[in-house]
């Protein structure tokens, strides 16, 4: 009797075991479940997001030839490297997509869309250090003929404002534009729009910039004082949108507060540990991914995440910000144009590194 009753507590005993194990084993496998499957689908949800022009298919061959790519070295233990070349991608910030957070903001409506901001980012070949060219929007340029989404061109504009080609053929004329102006073939572009740029600041916990002088702009609804503050996205957007509040009230004392802002938001982004917080992470990509009109390579999360991984190295210390030489148009007081010969000699360098 007592050895059954032994014999039959063990088998109750490895019976519960048992069942205990088969349900840490099934919530262990649905947590991986719901983990792989949250995963999918903030992947899809993020790639989704992005929206790709065909930059390259519109403007043909009749372009400045691209960089040389740079040979991996042997015996490189990545099965597929990393790129290293020199890469150039104008970045546009526009108010294109109209939306009642968009114009809150400051955006235009669907049929006024413009690009307040533009950038040539030059990375160097070995993705270490950077220069960033601002563009004046007020700069007088040669528009060329450029190809339209609903068929047909464009006609050669002289002494057009520059901004006014992404108004007339969006990107694609955009970056057909400054080609023309540099003869820098633009390897990419990345087209950021207010609300993005704005969700972005905010994702990342605010940036913090520092001023020279006091800001008062009715036009951007900023007041500033002299000094160092931590801005949300909302007020971070109108600093990069401030031009009558400083200095002369050109375009050009606006583009000097957004390449500050641009140094800023490079310092943040590497002081946060974003891999340490996911909740963080996907806010921040969400608010990219979100914002963001590209080229065909790089409207996917894959694409851009292997560019961003070919940046790791490059810090904001080692990002370089300067505005395009210019000078007063002949024609008209309040335009400018290129200040030659250092306008050429800029580009010049851009082609070298």
């Amino acid at each position: 009797m007592t050895g059954h009753g032994v014999s039959g507590h063990g088998e109750r005993q490895r019976g519960r075991r048992s069942r205990t194990l088969k349900a840490v084993g099934l919530t262990l496998a649905g947590t991986l479940v719901l983990g792989v499957a949250a995963a999918g689908w903030a992947y899809w949800q993020l790639n989704g997001n992005i929206r790709g022009v065909d930059v390259d298919s519109a403007l043909g061959d009749n372009r400045p030839p691209r960089a040389v790519s740079t040979p991996s070295p042997s015996g490189t233990a990545a099965a597929v490297p990393l790129p290293t070349e020199a890469v150039n991608i104008l970045v546009l910030g526009s108010d294109s997509r109209s939306g009642a957070e968009n114009q809150a903001l400051g955006g235009g409506d669907s049929s006024g869309a413009r690009s307040d901001t533009a950038m040539v980012v030059h990375i160097d070949a070995g993705r270490t250090s950077a220069t960033v060219v601002s563009i004046p929007r007020d700069t007088l340029v040669t528009r060329p003929s450029c190809p339209l989404p609903s068929g047909g061109s464009t006609e050669v504009s002289y002494g057009a404002m520059f901004n006014s080609a992404y108004s007339l053929g969006g990107p694609v004329c955009a970056v057909k534009t400054v080609e023309t102006l540099t003869d820098v073939r633009m390897d990419h572009f990345v087209e950021v729009d207010f609300t993005g740029f704005a969700k972005l600041v905010d994702a990342l916990g605010g940036v913090t910039v520092t001023t020279t002088e006091d800001i008062e702009d009715e036009d951007s609804h900023l007041s500033l004082a002299a000094g160092t503050h931590h801005l949300d996205g909302e007020r971070a957007l109108a600093l990069a949108r401030t031009r009558h509040g400083i200095g002369d009230g050109s375009d050009l004392g606006r583009i000097g507060l957004q390449q500050t802002l641009v140094k800023a938001l490079l310092e943040q982004i590497s002081s946060t540990d974003l891999l340490t917080s996911p909740t963080r992470l996907y806010r921040v990509a969400d608010a990219v991914t979100g914002s963001l009109t590209t080229d065909t390579g790089l409207d996917s999360l894959a694409q851009l995440m292997e560019l961003g991984q070919s940046l790791q190295g490059l810090s904001a210390a080692n990002v370089t910000t300067v505005t395009l030489p210019v000078r007063p148009a002949p024609s008209d007081p309040n335009r400018v144009v290129p200040d030659e010969p250092e306008a050429s000699d800029l580009w010049e360098s851009l082609r070298r590194a």
